[in-house]
């Protein structure tokens, strides 16, 4: 099955490999991110004015992790899309000398505040620092000339970032992911209910806890988000791992549970009663969530599986995933595709159960009526030379998302999986179907209007 493509809305300039990175053929074209440049964790959702504005973290300069800054990027639909100029970027001699590296974003009286890590030097201590905006637009931040909080006391863990805010009984508190090269992880919380100035409370939760241990084995717990979803509240950790004298970015694990309180109502720690892994792909980490009025939203940070050598002639590295929705059934999490995306779907197309189906790049295929037991949906590329597999999950309520050099897989009921492939010369994408029929849509490329560089 082939289908058109609508071309992408560019306007640019050919700074920085801008033109390498939008005409490089393995470059995904309905996932949203930045012209050129390094990409890795989605921070700072927030719905402001009508938009949705997602930042991440970003090195314009490179398709390398360096002195990172953070890119800006808006929608009033998740559809199409708006690159802002850089909203944040590291000052010399200042808190975030060597980068800007993740956090959220909140409204704090009435005023946009992003809420961030920043580093001074390699292998220095960190601190919470806030910039803030009286632009509609959100295209200007002004830092705040001091740090909300530095390194706790008390503690003896070299890494400390990240920082999440979450209300509860009606008062603002946050949390810091922590841990050590050689040490245990842990999770800290603060009282920010004033934002400039925050207050350590102690440890929110660690690997004393035995489902924390059993589901978030790691050395630093990153990025942490904690959402409440159907009366209990979710808590994501990325699990940052130290093996053979090298970092390695494990996975995203999730906890379900409740926040214990004491007689007085003081918020004390998580308890968690339930876990498991928030995408069971090898190429998903860092997502960041934003509650809205009537559901979770979620996107996450999907690394580049070739050579940086590959990346460095692209001009480009990384993307965000799609928006997915959080929900919750009995104690286990279900991840879905925001319903927005069903807006690209362009001509369709009946997938039989049993030979390969060549299909459109990019596309959606969604499993349609009964399945028989053990249907399967196979995700290949193929060419004169064979088959090459790419990934295989059950059929029942899935659905596929296919896009030049990644693939989101969710399962009815179930997480995501999330994986980074890469069609060679003569290869194509193919699905098979077992047990069960499928549609599959020829998907339009989103619209994204570049910002004009300086």
């Amino acid at each position: 099955m082939k289908g058109p493509l609508v071309t992408t809305q560019v306007n640019h300039h050919d700074t920085h490999g801008a033109a390498a990175a939008t005409s490089d053929p393995l470059r995904p074209v309905i996932h949203p991110r930045p012209e050129a440049g390094w990409l890795n964790d989605p921070n700072g959702l927030l719905r402001h004015d009508g938009r949705y504005h997602v930042f991440c973290q970003y090195n314009p300069e490179s398709a390398r992790h360096h002195r990172i800054s953070w890119a800006h990027l808006s929608s009033a639909d998740l559809v199409s899309w708006r690159e802002h100029p850089v909203a944040i970027s590291p000052d010399d001699d200042a808190g975030d000398a060597f980068g800007c590296w993740s956090g959220v974003a909140t409204v704090d009286a009435g005023t946009p505040t992003l809420v961030y890590t920043g580093v001074r030097q390699d292998g220095g201590a960190s601190a919470v620092l806030l910039a803030r905006s009286s632009d509609s637009e959100l295209n200007a931040w002004e830092k705040a000339p001091a740090p909300a909080t530095g390194m706790p006391r008390g503690e003896s863990f070299t890494d400390v970032r990240d920082p999440f805010l979450f209300t509860f009984a009606g008062r603002r508190y946050a949390l810091q992911g922590a841990g050590s090269r050689g040490g245990d992880p842990a999770l800290l919380l603060y009282d920010a209910e004033d934002l400039t100035s925050w207050r350590y409370l102690g440890r929110f939760l660690d690997t004393g806890d035995g489902v924390a241990r059993e589901w978030a084995e790691a050395e630093i717990w990153e990025c942490p988000q904690l959402v409440e979803l159907d009366g209990r509240w979710v808590l994501l950790l990325s699990l940052w791992r130290w093996v053979d004298d090298r970092h390695r970015l494990e996975s995203v694990a999730y906890l379900v549970g409740d926040i214990e309180t004491d007689e007085a109502g003081t918020l004390l720690r998580f308890a968690p009663t339930a876990g498991g892994r928030a995408d069971t792909g090898p190429d998903f980490y860092a997502p960041q969530a934003l509650a809205e009025e009537d559901r979770t939203l979620m996107w996450g940070w999907s690394w580049e599986g070739r050579a940086e050598t590959y990346a460095d002639a692209a001009g480009w590295a990384g993307v965000l995933t799609l928006p997915r929705t959080l929900g919750l059934e009995a104690e286990r999490l279900v991840v879905a595709p925001a319903p927005e995306l069903a807006a690209l779907r362009g001509s369709r197309a009946t997938l039989e159960p049993g030979p390969v189906h060549v299909v459109s790049d990019p596309a959606e295929i969604a499993v349609a009526g009964a399945v028989a037991a053990g249907a399967e949906i196979e995700v290949l590329l193929v060419s004169e030379a064979g088959e090459r597999p790419v990934l295989a999950i059950a059929a029942e309520g899935a659905r596929v998302f296919i896009d030049r050099s990644i693939v989101e897989a969710f399962r009815g009921g179930s997480v995501s999986h999330t994986v980074r492939a890469y069609p060679e010369a003569g290869e194509e994408w193919a699905v098979r179907v077992t047990g069960a029929v499928a549609d599959a849509w020829a998907l339009e490329t989103m619209s994204v209007e570049y910002r004009v560089s300086d």
